[in-house]
């Protein structure tokens, strides 16, 4: 199961608080009393697996480890280390206390999400030539603590969109090393899939039907999934009885969910040709083509189309290069 949207509660580790001590040792008199270490920090970290929220299933609250606390003899205390959370490329961080989006673009990225406490100074600090024992020292400061939503929005290439059962997985298994489930009725596919031909990013954008923009079928659940995809390949199954409503309807929710991705680039497929005679194909292909919608026949069984398919996506990985 993916988890793809989730709340969780984060609390930086606090401040050490500064030590309060004196020198012991004859003509070497005054306060010794070192500043307590840092409070270790919240960070977030981007990384490539997809399945990475899955720490977020069963746990909600993290907590950063606590600065030291100020020592005797000017020691002043360790800072904590950072709490590193490793999260897909793609997620958005809602923090939910201040109203501030963060998002995680690139692998390796780093967003501080909570800021650990400052240690207290310690006694010696305080000296004067008015105070030369000073019995008081600086307490840590708190960490940063909020309620946090990770969202995980995919980054893809290409995102592969369609009714259910139309060939979207089938393809992505046929173009990359993806293991997606394939089967023949609706919802086989309950999870985004990703695969990579050559340095494309494909991913298979399971759950759309109509009213999924309100909430029907798997709902919005995986619509915000494309929003960051460049280009759709819109999958049109050739055992429909009508490909224009097909089309029509996958491109009404798309476009009610965002208007945006109505103005994608998009590239569409009448996808399992080979269910149906040569005949029915090419009057498919001319039902779309009177309503402007230009569609390549498809099907993982006839190599000449997938060789297609592919010419395409290189086009695609040489305008992401430029």
């Amino acid at each position: 199961m993916l988890i793809d949207d989730v709340q969780i509660t984060v609390h930086a580790g606090n401040g050490g608080n500064g030590n309060v001590s004196f020198n012991k040792n004859l003509g070497s008199l005054g306060p010794v009393g070192g500043s307590g270490g840092r409070g270790g920090d919240v960070i977030f970290e981007g990384i490539a697996d997809l399945s990475a929220l899955q720490q977020f299933r069963n746990q909600k609250v993290f907590h950063a480890k606590n600065g030291e606390q100020g020592k005797q003899q000017f020691n002043d205390g360790a800072d904590a280390d950072d709490l590193v959370l490793r999260v897909p490329v793609g997620t958005v961080i809602h923090n939910l206390d201040i109203n501030m989006d963060m998002e995680i673009i690139k692998i390796g990225e780093r967003v501080t999400v909570a800021r650990g406490g400052r240690g207290g100074k310690g006694n010696f600090h305080f000296r004067s030539s008015t105070n030369t024992t000073p019995k008081f020292a600086q307490d840590g400061l708190p960490g940063e603590s909020y309620k946090l939503r990770i969202e995980l929005k995919l980054i893809a290439d290409v995102g592969l969109i369609g009714l259910p059962n139309a060939g979207k997985s089938s393809l992505l298994n046929e173009l990359t090393r993806a293991s997606a489930k394939v089967a023949n009725y609706p919802f086989t596919t309950l999870e985004p899939n990703l695969g990579v031909f050559f340095n494309v990013i494909l991913a298979d954008i399971p759950g759309l039907i109509e009213g999924a923009s309100t909430g029907k079928g798997l709902g919005t659940k995986f619509l915000r999934h494309v929003e960051r995809t460049e280009t759709f390949f819109h999958l049109i199954s050739a055992e429909s009885d009508d490909v224009v409503r097909d089309y029509a309807t996958i491109k009404k929710e798309l476009i009610e969910h965002n208007p945006a991705l109505g103005e994608k680039k998009e590239y569409i497929f009448l996808s399992k040709c080979d269910t149906i005679v040569s005949k029915e194909v090419e009057d498919k292909l001319k039902a779309l083509k009177k309503k402007k919608i230009v569609a390549h026949p498809l099907s993982i069984l006839m190599p000449e189309t997938i060789e297609n398919v592919k010419k395409i996506l290189e086009t695609v990985q040489k305008e992401k290069e430029v």
